[in-house]
């Protein structure tokens, strides 16, 4: 059976950092499953949390008024979903719920900031990566918006 920061040093969200990171950042993970129709967070609540998807699929969703959940976004295997616990106030700006079974390593957030503070090497680090996912999210979002809303001649 794999530790902790093998597993973590072998998802391609932190690929390229440094083993002695590795072992920081799986001090503030654990492994965790949900089945599915489970939140994994939702929108409004603290977030106090980000998740290494190990298998399985989640579907990214707003709460639109009068029409029910409007799902925005998937993420499977191989991705990194959450990053509102890096910034205040520390708050689920949408749901992720599992469609099927998926497997996951939690971290806590205010476990990691913490250490992130204490050696500026691993936060910078971190913050590199997780804008890294913020650029997919923002360029897969504007792909969709110019999907739906695209040029009409």
């Amino acid at each position: 059976m794999k530790t902790l920061d093998v597993v973590i040093a072998e998802h391609p969200f932190f690929s390229g950092f440094d083993p002695a990171h590795t072992a920081l950042i799986a001090g503030c993970g654990r492994i965790a499953a949900y089945q599915p129709g489970e939140f994994l967070f939702q929108a409004g609540l603290p977030a106090d949390d980000f998740f290494l998807l190990r298998r399985g699929t989640v579907a990214l969703e707003l709460e639109v008024p009068g029409r029910g959940p409007f799902r925005f976004g998937t993420a499977t295997a191989g991705e990194v979903i959450g990053w509102s616990w890096l910034f205040p106030p520390y708050e689920w700006q949408f749901d992720a719920r599992a469609i099927d079974a998926v497997g996951v390593v939690r971290f806590d957030g205010a476990c990691l900031r913490g250490k992130c503070e204490a050696d500026p090497v691993l936060g910078y680090a971190v913050m590199k990566a997780f804008a890294g996912v913020l650029v997919d999210r923002f360029i897969d979002t504007r792909l969709q918006l110019v999907d739906v809303y695209g040029h009409r001649g």
